[in-house]
């Protein structure tokens, strides 16, 4: 398993895009992808509200369990992924390309985001 080396990742195992205009994609990695099993339905932010950076915002739901969606920065979401909503299996089988989550015009960043080695010691993936 291989975390891209331009994203930043939190402890939540959230990723994060570097910021194209003032707008970050997220979405959760492989590690936490693999961790969570089949997902089978996402809860996403709506476009137009905050989200909080260390707040949870969304869920995501597997055959396994349900986990809590948390934002890695605080920003107005500007567009969530309905490919995801409709089809969540891209979550597991694309976590960095087509299973993103959604995207934010950020206003503040968590400052405890890791590079992509500091994650993958983290993670231990």
């Amino acid at each position: 398993m291989s975390n891209p080396k331009e994203l930043r990742y939190s402890k939540e195992h959230e990723w994060l895009s570097p910021a194209a205009d003032g707008v970050s994609t997220i979405g959760i990695t492989e590690h936490a992808a693999n961790a969570l099993g089949d997902v089978v339905f996402v809860e996403l932010p709506e476009v137009g509200s905050t989200v909080t950076a260390g707040e949870t915002c969304g869920e995501l739901e597997s055959t396994k369990s349900v986990s809590e969606l948390y934002a890695p920065v605080t920003g107005e979401v500007v567009e969530a992924n309905e490919d995801v909503v409709n089809d969540p299996s891209l979550v597991n089988s694309a976590p960095f390309e087509g299973g993103w989550l959604f995207k934010v015009r950020v206003s503040e960043e968590q400052a405890d985001l890791m590079s992509a080695d500091e994650y993958t010691e983290f993670s231990g993936s």
